[in-house]
């Protein structure tokens, strides 16, 4: 497995984003889409641990360079990032032409379409993206995230979401109400609550939340389910 930083064409302008491919040198596409702390270093951990199960990972940096590990910092660049929410769609999509165009997924993903895998602020892009681009978006992972605004009926993918069971940011209200949405739009979801977890669950560098053996059997169902989705005969 490998993993750099590049840049990549996104209307017109080069945008940051990290890859990581596998060491066979080709896989299926993924596009991994950072919560709202920017793109550190869980993120880009995610990316390897994609390569490292075959598929080809890019993560766009949507805010261009900025990080924090500070909430009051992380929810002002969130907002920003939605004031310019043409922008961060042109970012998506650039790392999905990217990929398409990237002779390491062209050999491996004969239906030439891709996954996308969200974390919270991510995760509500990458739910978006699937309603926008269905043509593309085959399978949709996200982590801690709800987003009930995209008209579902749209959509061709396959959606797996987890969730915390003690979230303070996504009710379980919240979370009924975008299953329903999901079912209601005939589309394939699977949900899954991890007990005794609290947002942000996944992230080894907050320490005060990260549960790893609720990660564990996270990514092993990402895995099991991105291989169905993306690898199918």
């Amino acid at each position: 497995m490998t993993g750099r930083m590049i840049e990549f064409d996104a209307n017109g302008s080069p945008a940051p984003g990290y890859l990581a491919t596998p060491d066979a040198g080709v896989g299926p596409g993924v596009v991994v889409l950072h919560a709202w702390w920017g793109l550190t270093e869980p993120f880009r951990q995610a990316c390897d641990r994609l390569a490292e199960a075959g598929f080809v990972a890019l993560a766009p940096d949507l805010y261009r360079g900025q990080t924090t590990a500070k909430i009051e910092e992380a929810e002002a660049l969130g907002s920003a990032l939605d004031r310019e929410e043409a922008r961060a769609r042109g970012d998506i999509m650039g790392a999905l032409r990217f990929l398409r165009q990237n002779d390491a997924t062209s050999a491996a993903d004969g239906s030439g379409t891709f996954a996308l895998v969200g974390f919270s602020l991510g995760g509500a892009y990458a739910l978006d993206m699937s309603a926008n681009l269905p043509k593309e978006v085959a399978a949709v992972v996200t982590f801690y995230a709800v987003y009930t605004g995209p008209d579902y009926r749209s959509a061709q993918a396959a959606y797996l979401c987890h969730f915390a069971e003690h979230d303070a940011f996504e009710p379980a209200e919240s979370v009924a109400e975008m299953e329903q949405a999901l079912r209601e739009a005939g589309r394939p979801a699977t949900f899954y609550t991890y007990p005794g977890t609290e947002h942000w669950f996944v992230e080894a560098n907050r320490p005060d939340v990260y549960n790893a053996a609720a990660t564990a059997l996270a990514w092993e169902r990402t895995i099991a389910f991105l291989n169905a989705q993306l690898r199918q005969s």
